[in-house]
């Protein structure tokens, strides 16, 4: 019998339940994957906790990016075959042995690239795919901050702003992760527990400050964000692990320096097939150049996948984390 974690209420880390869990056959349009590395986020986290409501209620599965190998195919599925290795970002149920899924939301894993390094890196590399080419098409000259430099978005991010040329800033909250940020392509890392990093940013921009600004903090590092933004500059909220932003003026984006702000989601850009396939494939493309490096960090066994939220929630973790079935 395959095995799933399963939430059947909100709450910490120990509402996560290890269950049998049949996947069922694939109906029409959907394959049945064996999963072979899943991929760890603070989405998860959001869900778990009551933060996200659960999409379609209890009992969850909950995870949102996973790689594997398919078992069958259902009617109608012509383009995939047993064998195929595939993988996807979606909004839950990666948390399994065996699942059932959409033909239509995964990509084929091309050569070159390990089940691992995709399983860690959907969701986060076409995230900052869709922030850097999409939200705000960062180009050589820009300089951006990024809060988190040394989380799992950060350390993708870092490299591949700075392989399109932009100047890249992050705040981190030790040593150890300010190192880990620089050696992922960021040319600034400030330690926000040691100094104000709105005065950092204007010290190293020589007061010019952002282009852009991505936060995935929220609370904690709200409003203070945008006194980093140059007039005109762009507030990219797509996160809130510190908690949410808290309701403000829009008035106040005029104050800032007529500012433009958005909250987007990866799961609203990549709805279409079309930008799915094209997100995945710029996402290949650097990674298979070594533009893009991947490295998973830390590895936790699926049934273990409590303690890994645990140690995600209390900063214990740095870039990519992977559950193994």
């Amino acid at each position: 019998m395959s095995k799933a974690i399963r939430i059947h209420a909100h709450g910490g880390p120990e509402v996560l339940t290890y269950e049998d869990s049949d996947p069922g056959q694939p109906g029409s349009g959907q394959i049945l994957i064996r999963h072979t590395a899943i991929g760890l986020n603070f989405i998860d986290v959001y869900h778990r906790s009551g933060l996200y409501p659960p999409p379609g209620g209890f009992p969850l599965v909950a995870g949102s990016e996973a790689a594997g190998v398919v078992l069958e195919v259902g009617q109608g599925v012509d383009w995939l075959k047993p064998g195929d290795r595939v993988a996807y970002a979606v909004t839950t149920g990666a948390y399994a042995q065996e699942r059932v899924i959409d033909a239509s939301r995964v990509v084929k894993v091309p050569d070159g690239i390990s089940d691992e390094q995709a399983a860690a890196m959907m969701l986060k590399g076409m995230t900052s795919e869709y922030l850097l080419r999409r939200t705000f098409k960062v180009k050589a000259g820009d300089t951006i901050l990024f809060h988190a430099a040394a989380g799992g978005v950060g350390l993708i991010l870092g490299q591949w702003a700075k392989h399109l040329g932009a100047t890249v800033i992050g705040t981190a909250s030790s040593s150890d992760k300010i190192e880990l940020a620089r050696a992922h392509g960021f040319d600034h890392v400030i330690n926000y527990k040691e100094q104000d990093f709105v005065a950092g940013v204007a010290a190293i921009t020589g007061g010019r400050k952002c282009d852009v600004v991505y936060d995935s903090v929220g609370n904690d590092t709200f409003p203070a964000s945008l006194d980093c933004l140059r007039p005109l500059g762009m507030f990219v909220s797509f996160g809130q692990s510190s908690g949410p932003i808290p309701p403000f003026s829009m008035s106040l984006l005029a104050q800032k320096g007529s500012l433009f702000a958005t909250r987007p989601t990866l799961f609203v850009y990549n709805a279409k097939r079309e930008d799915l396939e094209a997100s995945a494939a710029a996402l290949f493309e650097v990674v298979l150049s070594g533009a893009v490096k991947i490295k998973i960090n830390q590895r936790y066994a699926l049934k273990d996948a409590g303690k890994a939220h645990s140690d995600l929630e209390g900063r214990r973790t740095t870039g990519t984390t992977i559950l193994i079935p």
